[in-house]
C-alpha cells in the first residue's frame, strides 16, 4: 500500500475536525505485548500500574517508565486519513483509538476522559511519532501530524495516564469529565 500524499492528508482535515467534542466512542483497543506485536481486543483493563493490562509499556524503555506516556490515544478520523485501511491502524502503535476530538482546544493537558469504567488524564507530554511511524505511514504523514495544525489538532494523538482503573470495551462511550 502506498502512503497518503500531503494533499490527501490535508483533504481529510474537515473530517478530523468533525469528531465529537463531548461524547464519542471507543473504536479499537490494541495491546502491545512485545515489540512489534499487536493484539486487537474487544475488552481490556486499564490500571494505574500497567496502563492497558498486558501491554509492554512498562518494559519498553528499560528504565522506570514515565506515567505520562502510559497510554497513547489516537482519533480514528486521523488514523483513517493517515492509514487509509482499518487493518493498518494498529501499526500506529497506539493502544486506544477513539472517535473523539483530541485537539488541544477541546482536550488540554489535565483534561479527563471517562472510557467504560476507567478514567484517564491527558498529559502534557506531546505524542509526535517516531521512525517506525515514518516507515509505516511515510514522511508526509510525519510532517502532517507535526505541522502547526497537526499539533493543534493532536493528529498523532495524545499521551495519557490512568487515574481510575476500570474495564473498557469497544463501543464504550468516551466522555469528557472534570479535570484535576
Amino acid at each position: 500500500m502506498t502512503h497518503a500524499t500531503k494533499g490527501e492528508l490535508e483533504s481529510g482535515l474537515d473530517h478530523v475536525r468533525a469528531a465529537p467534542k463531548d461524547v464519542g466512542v471507543l473504536s479499537m483497543i490494541v495491546r502491545r505485548p512485545a515489540v512489534g506485536a499487536r493484539d486487537i481486543l474487544d475488552e481490556g483493563e486499564l490500571n494505574a500500574l500497567e496502563g492497558l493490562a498486558g501491554d509492554s509499556w512498562r518494559h519498553r524503555h528499560g528504565a522506570e517508565p514515565d506515567p505520562d506516556t502510559q497510554l497513547n490515544i489516537m482519533c480514528v478520523r486521523s488514523i483513517e486519513v493517515i492509514a487509509r485501511d482499518r487493518s493498518r491502524w494498529a501499526l500506529a502503535g497506539d493502544q486506544l483509538f477513539v472517535d473523539f476530538d483530541l485537539s488541544k482546544e477541546n482536550l488540554p493537558a489535565g483534561s479527563r476522559l471517562t472510557i467504560g469504567s476507567a478514567v484517564v488524564e491527558v498529559s502534557e507530554e506531546p505524542h509526535t511519532g517516531c521512525a517506525k511511524f515514518v516507515a509505516r505511514f511515510g514522511v508526509d504523514a510525519q510532517k502532517f501530524v507535526n505541522s502547526p495544525i497537526g499539533r493543534a489538532l493532536n493528529l498523532r494523538g495524545i499521551n495519557a495516564r490512568v487515574v481510575q482503573s476500570g474495564i473498557i470495551r469497544v463501543g464504550d462511550p468516551v466522555t469528557k469529565s472534570a479535570g484535576r
